[in-house]
Protein backbone atom coordinates (compact mmCIF):
# COMPACT_ATOMS: atom_id res chain seq x y z
CA UNK A 1 0.00 0.00 0.00
CA UNK A 2 1.65 3.79 -0.83
CA UNK A 3 2.74 5.63 1.82
CA UNK A 4 1.17 8.93 2.48
CA UNK A 5 4.37 10.12 1.63
CA UNK A 6 4.37 8.81 -2.15
CA UNK A 7 0.93 9.85 -2.99
CA UNK A 8 3.33 13.30 -2.31
CA UNK A 9 6.14 12.03 -4.47
CA UNK A 10 4.03 11.34 -6.97
CA UNK A 11 1.78 14.90 -7.41
CA UNK A 12 5.05 16.25 -7.90
CA UNK A 13 5.47 14.22 -11.07
CA UNK A 14 2.09 14.67 -12.14
CA UNK A 15 1.96 18.34 -11.74
CA UNK A 16 3.49 18.98 -14.72
CA UNK A 17 1.51 16.83 -16.61
CA UNK A 18 -1.13 19.73 -18.10
CA UNK A 19 -0.21 23.06 -16.49
CA UNK A 20 -2.88 24.29 -13.63
CA UNK A 21 -3.43 28.04 -15.31
CA UNK A 22 -6.12 29.84 -15.66
CA UNK A 23 -7.63 30.20 -19.17
CA UNK A 24 -8.01 34.07 -18.80
CA UNK A 25 -4.47 35.43 -17.54
CA UNK A 26 -2.73 31.75 -18.54
CA UNK A 27 -1.06 31.51 -14.69
CA UNK A 28 1.09 34.38 -15.45
CA UNK A 29 1.20 36.25 -12.35
CA UNK A 30 1.96 40.13 -13.94
CA UNK A 31 -0.64 40.06 -15.68
CA UNK A 32 -3.46 38.99 -12.61
CA UNK A 33 -5.13 41.74 -11.80
CA UNK A 34 -8.32 41.91 -9.34
CA UNK A 35 -9.62 44.69 -10.92
CA UNK A 36 -9.67 42.69 -14.50
CA UNK A 37 -10.71 39.38 -13.69
CA UNK A 38 -13.81 38.15 -14.77
CA UNK A 39 -14.16 35.40 -12.17
CA UNK A 40 -13.53 37.42 -9.34
CA UNK A 41 -16.55 40.31 -10.96
CA UNK A 42 -19.15 39.01 -7.59
CA UNK A 43 -16.53 39.68 -5.53
CA UNK A 44 -14.09 42.34 -5.92
CA UNK A 45 -15.18 44.31 -3.32
CA UNK A 46 -15.45 42.12 -0.60
CA UNK A 47 -12.01 41.08 -1.68
CA UNK A 48 -10.75 44.69 -1.29
CA UNK A 49 -12.16 44.84 2.52
CA UNK A 50 -10.30 41.75 3.30
CA UNK A 51 -7.14 43.14 2.14
CA UNK A 52 -7.42 45.94 4.04
CA UNK A 53 -7.41 44.63 7.46
CA UNK A 54 -5.46 42.09 9.60
CA UNK A 55 -8.21 40.90 11.31
CA UNK A 56 -10.85 38.11 9.70
CA UNK A 57 -13.91 36.84 11.21
CA UNK A 58 -16.36 34.73 9.73
CA UNK A 59 -18.06 31.12 9.88
CA UNK A 60 -15.52 28.71 8.26
CA UNK A 61 -17.14 25.95 6.14
CA UNK A 62 -15.61 23.88 8.38
CA UNK A 63 -12.20 24.25 6.31
CA UNK A 64 -8.45 24.16 7.05
CA UNK A 65 -5.81 23.73 4.42
CA UNK A 66 -1.97 21.66 4.60
CA UNK A 67 0.50 22.92 1.79
CA UNK A 68 3.01 20.83 0.51
CA UNK A 69 5.76 23.41 -0.33
CA UNK A 70 8.82 22.83 2.12
CA UNK A 71 7.52 19.36 3.28
CA UNK A 72 7.85 18.10 5.98
CA UNK A 73 7.76 21.65 7.78
CA UNK A 74 4.43 22.70 5.71
CA UNK A 75 1.40 25.75 6.08
CA UNK A 76 -1.13 25.09 8.05
CA UNK A 77 -3.99 26.91 8.72
CA UNK A 78 -7.61 27.79 8.20
CA UNK A 79 -10.05 29.17 5.86
CA UNK A 80 -12.43 31.65 6.61
CA UNK A 81 -14.55 33.89 4.77
CA UNK A 82 -15.27 37.06 6.07
CA UNK A 83 -19.49 36.38 6.57
CA UNK A 84 -21.23 35.13 9.35
CA UNK A 85 -23.52 32.50 7.48
CA UNK A 86 -24.46 28.87 7.05
CA UNK A 87 -21.16 28.77 4.67
CA UNK A 88 -21.49 24.79 4.16
CA UNK A 89 -21.49 25.15 0.85
CA UNK A 90 -18.14 26.45 0.23
CA UNK A 91 -17.58 22.94 1.16
CA UNK A 92 -20.01 20.56 -0.63
CA UNK A 93 -18.17 19.40 -3.98
CA UNK A 94 -21.44 17.20 -4.40
CA UNK A 95 -23.53 20.47 -4.96
CA UNK A 96 -20.89 22.33 -6.86
CA UNK A 97 -22.05 20.82 -10.52
CA UNK A 98 -24.74 22.89 -10.85
CA UNK A 99 -23.07 26.20 -9.18
CA UNK A 100 -21.96 27.74 -12.64
CA UNK A 101 -18.17 28.87 -12.81
CA UNK A 102 -17.82 32.33 -12.32
CA UNK A 103 -19.95 31.55 -8.73
CA UNK A 104 -18.23 28.63 -8.24
CA UNK A 105 -14.65 30.48 -7.99
CA UNK A 106 -16.05 33.74 -6.36
CA UNK A 107 -17.27 31.39 -3.57
CA UNK A 108 -13.95 29.76 -3.24
CA UNK A 109 -11.58 32.79 -3.17
CA UNK A 110 -13.73 34.44 -0.51
CA UNK A 111 -11.87 32.08 1.61
CA UNK A 112 -9.12 33.67 3.81
CA UNK A 113 -6.03 31.61 4.32
CA UNK A 114 -4.37 31.73 7.27
CA UNK A 115 -0.98 30.65 7.45
CA UNK A 116 1.23 29.35 9.92
CA UNK A 117 4.61 27.21 9.61
CA UNK A 118 4.13 23.82 11.32
CA UNK A 119 6.61 20.73 11.33
CA UNK A 120 3.95 17.82 10.04
CA UNK A 121 4.91 15.51 13.65
CA UNK A 122 3.43 18.59 15.59
CA UNK A 123 0.22 16.73 15.10
CA UNK A 124 0.56 14.35 18.21
CA UNK A 125 1.70 17.15 20.35
CA UNK A 126 0.22 20.34 19.26
CA UNK A 127 0.25 23.83 20.83
CA UNK A 128 -2.65 26.11 20.77
CA UNK A 129 -3.05 27.06 17.30
CA UNK A 130 -3.18 23.50 15.63
CA UNK A 131 -4.90 22.35 18.86
CA UNK A 132 -7.64 25.28 17.60
CA UNK A 133 -7.55 23.55 14.25
CA UNK A 134 -8.13 20.04 15.46
CA UNK A 135 -11.12 21.30 16.67
CA UNK A 136 -12.18 23.32 13.67
CA UNK A 137 -11.43 19.87 11.38
CA UNK A 138 -13.81 18.19 13.90
CA UNK A 139 -16.43 20.50 13.71
CA UNK A 140 -19.44 19.04 11.34
CA UNK A 141 -21.42 22.38 10.65
CA UNK A 142 -19.92 26.28 10.20
CA UNK A 143 -18.02 27.56 13.26
CA UNK A 144 -17.52 31.19 13.76
CA UNK A 145 -13.34 31.86 14.21
CA UNK A 146 -11.49 35.50 14.06
CA UNK A 147 -8.04 35.40 12.52
CA UNK A 148 -5.29 37.90 14.19
CA UNK A 149 -2.90 37.97 10.78
CA UNK A 150 0.50 39.21 10.69
CA UNK A 151 0.06 41.71 7.43
CA UNK A 152 -2.59 42.31 4.91
CA UNK A 153 -3.75 39.45 3.14
CA UNK A 154 -2.71 39.22 -0.56
CA UNK A 155 -3.97 37.37 -3.26
CA UNK A 156 -2.15 35.07 -5.90
CA UNK A 157 -3.55 32.63 -8.64
CA UNK A 158 -4.08 29.42 -6.91
CA UNK A 159 -5.52 26.90 -9.13
CA UNK A 160 -4.43 23.14 -8.23
CA UNK A 161 -5.26 20.39 -10.39
CA UNK A 162 -6.27 18.01 -7.26
CA UNK A 163 -7.38 20.87 -4.45
CA UNK A 164 -9.81 23.79 -4.97
CA UNK A 165 -8.61 26.86 -5.18
CA UNK A 166 -8.21 29.48 -1.89
CA UNK A 167 -8.81 33.30 -1.17
CA UNK A 168 -5.90 36.00 -0.32
CA UNK A 169 -3.73 34.34 2.30
CA UNK A 170 -1.05 35.83 5.17
CA UNK A 171 0.66 34.39 7.89
CA UNK A 172 -1.34 34.63 10.94
CA UNK A 173 -0.55 35.03 14.88
CA UNK A 174 -3.74 33.60 16.38
CA UNK A 175 -7.13 31.81 15.45
CA UNK A 176 -9.50 31.63 17.96
CA UNK A 177 -13.06 29.44 17.78
CA UNK A 178 -15.73 31.43 19.20
CA UNK A 179 -18.02 28.61 19.96
CA UNK A 180 -17.88 24.83 20.72
CA UNK A 181 -18.07 22.75 17.94
CA UNK A 182 -20.43 20.00 16.75
CA UNK A 183 -18.43 16.68 16.66
CA UNK A 184 -20.60 13.60 15.15
CA UNK A 185 -19.73 10.81 17.76
CA UNK A 186 -18.51 8.48 15.13
CA UNK A 187 -15.67 11.59 14.39
CA UNK A 188 -14.73 11.76 17.84
CA UNK A 189 -14.79 7.84 18.41
CA UNK A 190 -11.68 7.52 15.68
CA UNK A 191 -10.35 10.58 16.27
CA UNK A 192 -9.69 9.63 20.89
CA UNK A 193 -8.57 6.12 19.54
CA UNK A 194 -4.62 6.43 19.08
CA UNK A 195 -4.97 2.40 18.77
CA UNK A 196 -7.01 2.39 15.39
CA UNK A 197 -4.78 2.55 12.22
CA UNK A 198 -5.48 5.65 9.46
CA UNK A 199 -7.23 3.26 6.81
CA UNK A 200 -9.66 1.44 9.86
CA UNK A 201 -10.52 5.24 10.57
CA UNK A 202 -11.56 5.98 7.16
CA UNK A 203 -13.79 2.94 6.73
CA UNK A 204 -15.28 3.73 9.81
CA UNK A 205 -16.05 7.08 9.23
CA UNK A 206 -17.15 6.10 5.57
CA UNK A 207 -19.52 3.45 7.12
CA UNK A 208 -20.73 5.73 9.43
CA UNK A 209 -22.21 8.10 6.60
CA UNK A 210 -19.14 10.67 7.35
CA UNK A 211 -18.87 13.17 3.56
CA UNK A 212 -15.49 12.12 2.10
CA UNK A 213 -14.24 15.88 2.61
CA UNK A 214 -15.04 15.50 6.23
CA UNK A 215 -12.61 13.04 6.21
CA UNK A 216 -10.02 14.23 3.88
CA UNK A 217 -9.57 17.19 6.66
CA UNK A 218 -9.31 14.83 9.55
CA UNK A 219 -6.40 13.14 7.64
CA UNK A 220 -4.73 16.26 6.74
CA UNK A 221 -4.82 17.48 10.22
CA UNK A 222 -2.80 14.46 11.79
CA UNK A 223 -6.19 13.62 13.70
CA UNK A 224 -6.65 9.77 12.17
CA UNK A 225 -3.96 6.99 13.06
CA UNK A 226 -2.04 5.54 15.55
CA UNK A 227 -0.69 8.37 17.69
CA UNK A 228 2.81 7.47 17.16
CA UNK A 229 1.91 8.16 13.52
CA UNK A 230 -0.15 11.27 13.41
CA UNK A 231 1.18 14.00 11.25
CA UNK A 232 0.02 16.43 9.07
CA UNK A 233 -0.44 15.32 5.64
CA UNK A 234 -0.92 18.12 2.71
CA UNK A 235 -4.35 18.35 1.43
CA UNK A 236 -3.48 17.19 -1.67
CA UNK A 237 -2.43 14.13 -0.81
CA UNK A 238 -5.02 13.31 1.86
CA UNK A 239 -7.40 13.63 -1.15
CA UNK A 240 -5.83 11.00 -3.23
CA UNK A 241 -4.85 8.40 -0.12
CA UNK A 242 -8.80 8.19 1.14
CA UNK A 243 -9.81 7.43 -2.92
CA UNK A 244 -6.97 5.19 -2.88
CA UNK A 245 -7.96 3.68 0.26
CA UNK A 246 -11.61 3.55 -0.79
CA UNK A 247 -11.17 2.36 -3.83
CA UNK A 248 -8.90 -1.07 -2.64
CA UNK A 249 -11.58 -1.56 0.18
CA UNK A 250 -14.69 -1.57 -2.31
CA UNK A 251 -12.78 -3.41 -5.25
CA UNK A 252 -11.59 -6.37 -2.78
CA UNK A 253 -16.02 -6.41 -2.02
CA UNK A 254 -16.69 -6.45 -5.84
CA UNK A 255 -14.61 -8.63 -7.09
CA UNK A 256 -16.40 -11.84 -5.40
CA UNK A 257 -19.96 -10.69 -6.95
CA UNK A 258 -21.00 -12.20 -10.46
CA UNK A 259 -20.80 -10.06 -13.84
CA UNK A 260 -23.06 -7.50 -14.91
CA UNK A 261 -25.11 -9.09 -17.55
CA UNK A 262 -24.69 -6.25 -20.81
CA UNK A 263 -22.70 -3.37 -21.84
CA UNK A 264 -23.92 -0.38 -20.20
CA UNK A 265 -22.68 3.55 -21.52
CA UNK A 266 -22.95 6.07 -18.92
CA UNK A 267 -21.99 9.62 -19.55
CA UNK A 268 -22.12 13.50 -17.85
CA UNK A 269 -20.70 16.53 -19.03
CA UNK A 270 -20.11 20.42 -16.56
CA UNK A 271 -17.81 22.18 -16.20
CA UNK A 272 -16.18 21.83 -19.57
CA UNK A 273 -15.28 18.48 -18.47
CA UNK A 274 -17.14 14.83 -19.62
CA UNK A 275 -16.79 11.88 -18.46
CA UNK A 276 -17.98 8.81 -19.75
CA UNK A 277 -17.80 5.27 -18.42
CA UNK A 278 -18.09 2.47 -20.67
CA UNK A 279 -18.86 -1.41 -18.33
CA UNK A 280 -18.35 -4.42 -19.47
CA UNK A 281 -19.54 -8.22 -18.51
CA UNK A 282 -16.02 -9.63 -17.07
CA UNK A 283 -13.91 -9.79 -14.33
CA UNK A 284 -13.07 -6.59 -12.34
CA UNK A 285 -10.81 -4.38 -14.74
CA UNK A 286 -9.88 -0.65 -14.98
CA UNK A 287 -8.51 2.20 -17.14
CA UNK A 288 -9.15 5.54 -17.37
CA UNK A 289 -8.46 8.03 -20.63
CA UNK A 290 -7.65 10.96 -19.87
CA UNK A 291 -8.17 13.51 -22.93
CA UNK A 292 -6.96 16.97 -22.78
CA UNK A 293 -8.75 19.20 -25.97
CA UNK A 294 -6.58 22.02 -26.78
CA UNK A 295 -6.62 23.96 -30.29
CA UNK A 296 -7.95 20.91 -31.79
CA UNK A 297 -4.99 18.81 -30.62
CA UNK A 298 -5.98 15.75 -28.05
CA UNK A 299 -3.70 14.81 -25.81
CA UNK A 300 -3.93 11.70 -23.77
CA UNK A 301 -2.89 10.65 -20.46
CA UNK A 302 -4.00 6.48 -19.35
CA UNK A 303 -3.62 4.10 -16.51
CA UNK A 304 -5.34 1.08 -16.42
CA UNK A 305 -5.20 -2.26 -13.98
CA UNK A 306 -5.92 -5.77 -14.98
CA UNK A 307 -5.90 -9.23 -13.48
CA UNK A 308 -2.61 -10.31 -11.99
CA UNK A 309 -1.15 -6.26 -12.39
CA UNK A 310 0.70 -4.85 -9.42
CA UNK A 311 -0.84 -2.22 -7.62
CA UNK A 312 1.12 0.90 -8.61
CA UNK A 313 0.67 4.85 -7.99
CA UNK A 314 -1.13 5.94 -12.02
CA UNK A 315 1.67 7.79 -13.00
CA UNK A 316 0.18 9.22 -15.73
CA UNK A 317 -3.51 10.14 -14.92
CA UNK A 318 -2.41 10.63 -11.04
CA UNK A 319 -4.69 11.62 -8.64
CA UNK A 320 -8.09 11.94 -11.11
CA UNK A 321 -8.07 8.27 -11.57
CA UNK A 322 -8.77 7.45 -7.91
CA UNK A 323 -11.22 9.90 -8.13
CA UNK A 324 -12.89 8.48 -10.74
CA UNK A 325 -12.48 4.88 -9.65
CA UNK A 326 -14.41 5.03 -6.32
CA UNK A 327 -17.65 6.16 -7.90
CA UNK A 328 -17.78 3.43 -10.59
CA UNK A 329 -17.13 0.22 -6.93
CA UNK A 330 -19.47 2.50 -5.35
CA UNK A 331 -22.08 1.88 -8.34
CA UNK A 332 -21.17 -1.53 -8.56
CA UNK A 333 -20.85 -2.53 -5.13
CA UNK A 334 -24.46 -0.84 -4.49
CA UNK A 335 -25.60 -3.34 -7.14
CA UNK A 336 -23.67 -6.04 -5.80
CA UNK A 337 -21.67 -7.06 -9.27
CA UNK A 338 -18.19 -6.24 -11.13
CA UNK A 339 -17.31 -5.62 -14.31
CA UNK A 340 -14.72 -4.08 -16.94
CA UNK A 341 -14.63 -0.73 -16.70
CA UNK A 342 -13.20 1.94 -18.72
CA UNK A 343 -13.84 5.48 -18.06
CA UNK A 344 -12.96 8.39 -20.89
CA UNK A 345 -12.33 12.06 -18.66
CA UNK A 346 -12.17 14.87 -21.20
CA UNK A 347 -10.86 18.38 -20.63
CA UNK A 348 -12.14 20.92 -22.80
CA UNK A 349 -11.34 24.79 -23.56
CA UNK A 350 -12.85 26.95 -20.81
CA UNK A 351 -11.59 24.74 -18.04
CA UNK A 352 -10.63 25.93 -14.85
CA UNK A 353 -8.13 24.13 -12.45
CA UNK A 354 -10.85 23.53 -9.62
CA UNK A 355 -9.23 20.27 -7.80
CA UNK A 356 -9.84 16.27 -8.57
CA UNK A 357 -13.10 16.80 -7.33
CA UNK A 358 -15.06 17.53 -10.70
CA UNK A 359 -14.07 14.30 -12.21
CA UNK A 360 -15.76 12.23 -9.14
CA UNK A 361 -18.68 14.29 -9.01
CA UNK A 362 -19.07 14.14 -12.53
CA UNK A 363 -18.69 10.68 -12.51
CA UNK A 364 -20.91 10.13 -9.72
CA UNK A 365 -23.69 12.08 -11.82
CA UNK A 366 -23.37 9.99 -15.04
CA UNK A 367 -23.94 6.77 -13.30
CA UNK A 368 -26.98 8.17 -11.79
CA UNK A 369 -28.26 8.59 -15.25
CA UNK A 370 -30.20 5.55 -16.81
CA UNK A 371 -27.08 3.54 -19.02
CA UNK A 372 -27.33 3.16 -22.76
CA UNK A 373 -27.93 -0.54 -22.63
CA UNK A 374 -25.63 -1.57 -25.85
CA UNK A 375 -25.79 -5.46 -27.71
CA UNK A 376 -21.98 -6.21 -28.05
CA UNK A 377 -18.57 -4.28 -28.27
CA UNK A 378 -19.44 -2.70 -32.04
CA UNK A 379 -22.61 -0.98 -31.44
CA UNK A 380 -20.48 0.16 -28.13
CA UNK A 381 -17.86 1.94 -30.33
CA UNK A 382 -20.45 3.92 -32.54
CA UNK A 383 -22.12 4.63 -29.21
CA UNK A 384 -19.00 6.17 -28.02
CA UNK A 385 -18.01 7.79 -31.32
CA UNK A 386 -21.25 9.89 -30.95
CA UNK A 387 -20.71 10.84 -27.18
CA UNK A 388 -16.95 11.39 -26.67
CA UNK A 389 -14.47 13.70 -28.23
CA UNK A 390 -12.04 10.15 -29.34
CA UNK A 391 -12.25 7.92 -32.16
CA UNK A 392 -13.06 4.15 -31.52
CA UNK A 393 -9.72 3.21 -33.16
CA UNK A 394 -7.78 5.22 -30.97
CA UNK A 395 -9.43 3.62 -27.97
CA UNK A 396 -9.22 -0.07 -30.01
CA UNK A 397 -5.36 0.44 -30.53
CA UNK A 398 -4.47 1.53 -26.72
CA UNK A 399 -7.22 -0.07 -24.22
CA UNK A 400 -5.92 -2.93 -22.81
CA UNK A 401 -9.55 -4.00 -21.44
CA UNK A 402 -11.03 -3.98 -25.07
CA UNK A 403 -8.20 -5.80 -26.00
CA UNK A 404 -8.83 -8.47 -23.73
CA UNK A 405 -12.23 -9.15 -24.09
CA UNK A 406 -11.80 -8.59 -27.93
CA UNK A 407 -9.04 -11.61 -28.01
CA UNK A 408 -10.80 -13.62 -25.31
CA UNK A 409 -12.70 -16.91 -26.77
CA UNK A 410 -15.87 -17.35 -25.69
CA UNK A 411 -17.07 -20.61 -24.54
CA UNK A 412 -19.86 -20.43 -27.99
CA UNK A 413 -16.95 -20.25 -29.91
CA UNK A 414 -16.53 -24.05 -29.94
CA UNK A 415 -18.61 -26.84 -30.90
CA UNK A 416 -20.02 -29.22 -28.39
CA UNK A 417 -17.91 -32.11 -27.39
CA UNK A 418 -19.16 -35.53 -28.90
CA UNK A 419 -21.08 -37.43 -26.18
Amino acid sequence: MPTLRSYGLAAAAESGQENAECPVCRGDYKRCRLEICPYLKDVRELLRRIKSSRTVFGSSPPSTFIGSWGYPRVLAGPLVPPLQADTSLLEQYDKWLEIPLEELVAMRVSLVRGKRPTNVIDARNPDKILATLHELAMAKNPIDIELELEKEPTLHPNFLVRASPTGPSAPMRRAIIAENPRIPKSVEKVVYDVDLRAYEAIDHLYSSGIREQYIVRLLSMGLLGSKRWRKLVPTEWSITAVDDQLGKKFRSEIKRYPWINEIRLFSHFAHFNRVTALMIPGPWMFEVFEAWHKQNIIKIYYDAELPGDVDRYPENVGGAYHALRLPVLEKLRDERRQASVIVIAEVYEGWIPLGVWRFREICRAALRHPPLKLENLSEAFKALEGVVGLSSSTLVTQSRILKFHLQQAKLTDFPESPV
